[in-house]
């Protein structure tokens, strides 16, 4: 059969154009291709030798292997694998006239920006075309097992190819490519380094199943002879590990072996704390392996911490930073996801798409999940250090993740005053609530000694309630999100009425209400007197040793979240609090007295300025204008000496 010559159509002519002249800034992913080719041909070999028992091809040493040549700039591809027939070879490797390539040419002529661009090659797929963004030429040869007569194709892709017969080739498939000078602005790189070829097999192929070799450099002198005195072939070198740990047995690997995987995807030096498996199967398959670190990195809550794990299409590695498999709250969580049913070539962009991928997603968030929860239950030591490291990271998810916003309360715990040194869960809290008590009580402070000081506990403690002590900055968002647990509502004892009143007697009721009438007019002055300050002056149920305490009313923003949302560039409308008096204090009755007696006395406006500073800075609070209170104090201070 005479060498045929083929011409590309005019829209496979463009988009091969746009190869040689690639977008791509990362060129290295040529190798990648190439070699994930090779091993698909060597894996269809196994299959159809195990198919067909009179198939005669050799199946004793299924390899890919890869040769240099530096002084004619050449570099080959080669496996010996199912090979390709001359059709198959016109079929395949002309699809690129196919696959929607006018409406892709399209789009990528509307794209913006360079990255929308780089997107859409991946959305289109390289594959063995990517050979052209390094190569001048590209020569093919192959023999399909069986067949004894090959086919070699060549292309410098400057819109035609050839195709022509070829005697005693060998079985499998080669390609050999002449490369372009070096360019390092270009990121062409010299692919005939040894080290070059090393540095990307070990990156992109680590885990092909197939072993990748590599010829020795020659040596001056052989190591050992023959018996008939010829000089022994050096070993080739094999540059793959094929050591792909998520898909072997449990039993097979040591934990020495998943401990050391970790510390190379991690960079961290110590072993992790969890190792999760999955493996699923049927219309989708995929194999993760997962770590739970045991120490947060420095720059967990840095906005240019690089989250997400890595990604491998069938054991070749396509990403290192997957955001799309989960979500930012796991961002600690590290690993390997191996899909089988990906294109190699596929973009962030597409990614975050990808019905596959969302439930890749949705099914590796709930076995982080649960696995949190294991350790919970079955290894607490495990569980204190991991959520001392990321407990605040993993209360993020109580805003963004809607769907597992339960699992994740069930796995959060909390400091307490059940407990000076043990947290607690919400099941455990609820399981020790009094008879008859319908919330869960919760405070948000700087620090447990700041709320365990507060005069709101003050109450609560003396009745004997548990109290929850939410310290994290990101406790003051998701309470506000997160209304009740196992149709417990929670409940802020810094907002709205305490109620924490008992079933009432009679005389108990009616004392209250005498207190009520007495504190009235009290109450009523202190109001118009501090209405810039305050929204309302009452008599406080909470309040059993302190005079006065600020609260917020039932919804309104606590003004730690106002600073926070402040700090972030926000600023919300300022709503005032309510001011409450304890009617059983000297200085709230001897107030009351003296106002009733001496309603006109200036400097009882003063003493109620200063009762409510100080009800502000009992809590850590700010002071609206600090030198005014400064001075009320001083003068006082110098009438009682």
């Amino acid at each position: 059969m005479p060498t045929e010559t083929f011409e590309f159509q005019v829209e496979a002519r463009q988009l091969l154009q746009m190869m040689i002249h690639s977008i791509y800034s990362n060129k290295d992913v040529f190798l990648r291709e190439l070699i994930s080719n090779a091993s698909d041909a060597l894996d269809k070999l196994r299959l159809e030798a195990l198919r067909d028992d009179t198939l005669d091809a050799d199946v004793s040493d299924l390899h890919i292997a890869i040769e240099t040549d530096a002084d004619a700039r050449t570099l080959t591809v080669r496996d010996n694998g199912i090979g390709m027939s001359h059709d198959e070879v016109v079929q395949l490797i002309g699809t690129i006239a196919n696959s929607g390539t006018a409406k892709f040419l399209q789009e990528l002529k509307q794209a913006k920006d360079a990255a929308t661009a780089e997107g859409l090659i991946g959305q289109f797929g390289v594959g063995f075309y990517a050979a052209f963004m390094v190569a001048d030429e590209v020569t093919l040869v192959t023999r399909h097992a069986g067949q004894s007569e090959g086919t070699r194709w060549s292309s410098t892709g400057e819109g035609t190819y050839t195709v022509e017969p070829v005697e005693g080739a060998p079985q499998g498939t080669a390609v050999t490519l002449r490369l372009k000078p070096v360019d390092q602005e270009d990121q062409l790189f010299d692919y005939t380094s040894r080290w070059k070829i090393r540095e990307i097999v070990k990156r992109y192929s680590d885990f092909i199943t197939w072993p990748v070799r590599m010829a020795p450099e020659a040596a001056a002198e052989p190591d050992q002879d023959t018996e008939d005195g010829e000089a022994a072939a050096p070993e080739p070198e094999t540059l793959n590990s094929m050591k792909a740990l998520w898909a072997r047995s449990r039993d097979e690997v040591s934990d020495e072996e998943y401990h050391e995987l970790y510390k190379h995807i991690s960079h961290d030096w110590t072993d992790p704390l969890e190792t999760l498996r999955m493996q699923a199967e049927g219309t989708f398959e995929y194999q993760a392996l997962l770590f739970l670190p045991a120490r947060a990195p420095q720059d967990l809550f840095a906005r240019e911490h690089r989250r997400g794990v890595q990604l491998y299409v069938k054991r070749v590695f396509i990403m290192d930073h997957c955001e799309a498999l989960l979500p930012e709250y796991l961002r600690f969580v590290k690993g390997v996801v191996d899909a089988q049913d990906l294109s190699l070539n596929v973009s962030r962009e597409i990614l975050q798409q990808d019905r596959q991928i969302q439930l890749m997603h949705r099914r590796l968030v709930k076995k982080v999940l649960s696995t949190i929860k294991e350790m919970m239950t079955q290894r607490p030591e495990n569980y204190a250090t991991f959520w001392g490291e990321f407990g605040r990271v993993v209360k993020e998810g109580l805003l963004s993740d809607q769907e597992n916003r339960d699992a994740i309360l069930r796995v959060a715990s909390f400091a307490t005053t059940h407990d000076q040194e043990k947290p607690a869960t919400f099941q455990q809290y609820v399981e020790r609530m009094k008879e008859g008590q319908e919330h869960i009580y919760f405070m948000t402070g700087e620090s447990r000694t700041a709320i365990e000081n507060s005069p709101h506990m003050e109450a609560f403690r003396d009745k004997g309630y548990e109290v929850l002590l939410l310290t994290d900055p990101v406790d003051e968002v998701w309470v506000e999100t997160v209304p009740e647990f196992d149709g417990k509502p929670l409940r802020s004892i810094a907002k709205g009425e305490a109620d924490l009143a008992e079933e009432e007697t009679e005389e108990v009721k009616a004392e209250r209400e005498k207190r009520q009438e007495d504190f009235a007019g009290l109450l009523t002055w202190m109001t118009e007197r501090l209405g810039e300050q305050v929204k309302e002056v009452r008599l406080s149920s909470r309040l059993t040793v302190s005079p006065a305490c600020v609260v917020s009313d039932t919804d309104d923003v606590t003004p730690a979240l106002r600073n926070m949302y402040r700090a972030m560039g926000q600023e919300l409308p300022e709503a005032k609090r309510i001011l409450e008096l304890n009617p059983g204090h000297p200085l709230v009755e001897g107030l009351r007295k003296a106002q009733a007696e001496r309603p006109d006395d200036a400097d009882l406006a003063g003493t109620a300025e200063l009762l409510h500073g100080m009800a502000l800075l009992a809590e850590g609070g700010e002071l609206s204008d600090p030198a005014r209170f400064t001075k009320l104090v001083a003068e006082r201070l110098e009438r009682a000496l």
